[in-house]
């Protein structure tokens, strides 16, 4: 299940809810009874292993074409 951050625009009260994609966005503050907004926040991503990179999708010959360049 998806975890949700929002933020009151009253009170700046931050809230992180548990809610299926289907569900309704929460829009009241608990604390104050304010607008709640979604908060963007950063997806912790790590790429690991080869492949990730352009030289590694590439074949020998093209590999020595852009070496020379």
């Amino acid at each position: 299940m998806p975890r949700y951050r929002y933020v009151c625009e009253s009170c700046a009260n931050e809230i992180e809810a548990f809610q299926k994609i289907s569900e309704e966005p929460l829009t009241t503050c608990p604390s104050c009874g304010g607008k709640l907004r979604k908060a963007i926040a950063s997806v912790g991503v790590v790429f690991k292993g080869s492949g990730f990179y352009s030289t590694d999708s590439r074949s020998s010959s093209e590999k020595t074409k852009s070496s020379e360049d």
